[in-house]
């Protein structure tokens, strides 16, 4: 069993502090420090880690916890995984046996389950494809059309599910995995009572993490009028797509501080094969926040090789925004005649990797990509398209948040344009402030809609006032914050007098740790507390740390709860005396002094 003093030291030793800037890229203000969550996408910073109590919370998004439930959302990792990956960090060996650690335990259990599955199946598909039948001679032939060399193909572990949706069940069955095991890997459905392969008739690329453990895979169909052509596997316990990124594995014993990111596998193995081994490919879907954190933990730079059609453009504006964000050097390259990285290379001959690299060596930083697509689709000959593409310019310049760079690419507009720099820099500057005033506008809205939903949530608890529900969230912050006054408040306050349910909830366990002479810290506390709750609790100490209240505050929000409580009181009055609801009222209205 893990005791709660031993939780305590891991959190003293890791710092959420160090854990979260070592992911965001944090600014000191007062107290705390500031950054742009990591949770969600944001251009106003947002996310606030509190050394003092070693919590953090997003304004924009509601996430907030302590370590252990930062490095859980981060990692995307359970209780106990986060546990050892800090006790990794601080140095501590920590030992895992105990009955509350048994759900943990199993799920532990359930994905090394999956690992041993998706590796079998691996196997298996690969033995597919080099199978004496026609079925496997037909996928092969279809890869050597592709040029990919059988070393390649090995390398990469690329395999063939066959038509018979039966026989990878069959195989797994054999090997003692359980039917439910086997759909939990995704590998397969129940269709009616029976087990049906997920995949069939498809070129099978393993999907594998830096560990080296095969955790998803992606098949590509040989029939063209099967849909859809790529068909991946779905978000299991050791799998989500949007967390991942295909030859990661490969590309990252490269070393190299850059790395050429494209949309598929077929790309990826393609560059792979012919030198390019810095490759890395999404997964299906266009480019997310913690895949541009991961490529940035990496690299310094990344060369975007998306489709040149309209789709690819769209994700690859997407795809440099996120890149830019995590401090990355982003650059463009476009492959000519609207050819995807593999068609390029499988029709330009013996000398295709030189070609190729010609093309990345003439790739463009990602803001002199937009303004050359743009120049490229109007006609600035006339004085109509001139201003089109002015307009379109100021737009892509006001995204930018560096003077500098500004500064410089109005130059070279104005060089193409012949409209004064100034000119440009000031429409961009006009641009950008009416951005910052839409945002802060949906940001306020937003704010406001949030107050809106949790004022009916608190009524639907029991509390008729968000006001009321504000003072109980101060006075659990105050308590964390300032333990040594517990025993005061609490016996003005009874738990009974909490209005609101989760508060309620809440402020018992606090009162129940006490009891017990256990910690009040949000540290300590948090051990005791739900992730839903420990969030609740994180904002309430966020909110503090803007009120700062003193003591004579929190008798206010005591009164204000117990006001609040003895309403609701109103409803028992009908069968008492005239001197009994006197004495009430005259209660109450001490209470609202």
């Amino acid at each position: 069993m893990i005791s709660e003093n031993f939780l305590e030291e891991l959190k003293q030793k890791v710092s959420i502090l160090d854990v979260a800037s070592s992911y965001v890229k944090l600014s000191h203000r007062g107290r705390n420090w500031v950054g742009l969550c990591p949770f969600h996408a944001e251009k106003t910073a947002s996310f606030n880690v509190y050394p003092e109590s070693n919590s953090f919370y997003c304004f924009g998004c509601g996430e907030g916890g302590d370590v252990i439930s930062f490095v859980e959302k981060i990692e995307n990792l359970s209780y106990l995984e986060s546990l050892k990956f800090i006790a990794n960090m601080a140095g501590i060996n920590i030992d895992l046996n105990g009955p509350e650690l048994e759900k943990e335990k199993k799920e532990a259990d359930k994905k090394r389950r999956i690992l041993q599955i998706n590796r079998e199946a691996a196997n298996f598909f690969y033995k597919e494809l080099w199978r004496d039948s026609f079925e496997a001679e037909n996928a092969r032939q279809h890869l050597k059309k592709r040029n990919f060399l059988k070393k390649t193909l090995i390398h990469f572990g690329i395999g063939y599910s066959p038509n018979d949706r039966t026989a990878l069940i069959k195989y797994l069955l054999k090997l003692g995995y359980a039917a439910e095991e086997i759909v939990a890997a995704n590998l397969a459905y129940n269709s009616y009572g029976k087990l049906s392969s997920r995949f069939a008739g498809r070129v099978m690329f393993p999907i594998i993490d830096q560990k080296g453990n095969v955790i998803a895979f992606g098949g590509r169909t040989l029939d063209p009028n099967t849909k859809p052509k790529y068909l991946n596997t779905s978000d299991t316990l050791v799998f989500k797509k949007s967390m991942h990124l295909f030859s990661l594995n490969f590309a990252k014993k490269e070393r190299s501080e850059s790395l050429l990111l494209v949309e598929g596998y077929m790309d990826a193995v393609a560059l792979h094969q012919s030198g390019f081994k810095n490759t890395v490919a999404t997964l299906g879907t266009s480019l997310t926040d913690y895949q541009a954190r991961l490529i940035s933990t990496i690299a310094r730079e990344v060369v975007i090789c998306y489709d040149s059609d309209q789709a690819g453009e769209k994700a690859t504006e997407k795809a440099s925004v996120l890149l830019r964000r995590e401090g990355i050097k982003v650059k463009v390259a476009h492959v000519p005649k609207g050819k995807d990285p593999e068609e390029f290379l499988r029709i330009s001959g013996k000398d295709a990797s030189i070609k190729f690299k010609k093309i990345l060596n003439n790739s463009k930083n990602d803001v002199e990509y937009k303004l050359i697509r743009e120049f490229e689709r109007i006609d600035t000959e006339t004085a109509e398209g001139k201003i089109a593409y002015l307009d379109r310019a100021v737009k892509v310049l006001s995204d930018l948040n560096n003077k500098l760079e500004q500064e410089v690419y109005a130059s070279k507009i104005s060089r193409i344009t012949g409209v004064n720099k100034s000119t440009i820099l000031d429409q961009v500057e006009r641009r950008a402030k009416k951005i910052r005033k839409s945002f802060r506008f949906k940001q306020m809205k937003k704010i406001s809609l949030s107050l809106e939903k949790e004022e009916m949530s608190v009524k639907k608890s029991g509390a008729e006032s968000l006001r009321t529900s504000k003072a109980e969230g101060a006075i659990i912050a105050y308590i964390v914050n300032n333990p040594e006054g517990a025993s005061n408040i609490f016996s003005k306050l009874p738990v009974e007098c909490f209005c609101s349910e989760i508060n309620r909830k809440i402020y018992s366990v606090i009162h129940k740790r006490l009891e017990l002479g256990k910690g009040l810290s949000f540290q300590s506390l948090s051990a005791d507390l739900e992730q839903e709750d420990k969030a609740r609790v994180a904002k309430y100490l966020a909110c503090e740390n803007l009120r700062n209240s003193s003591l004579e505050d929190v008798n206010g929000y005591i009164k204000t709860v117990l006001y609040e409580k003895e309403k609701h009181k109103v409803s028992d009055l009908c069968n008492v005396s005239d001197d009994e609801i006197i004495n009430y009222i005259n209660k109450l209205r001490q209470l609202k002094r």
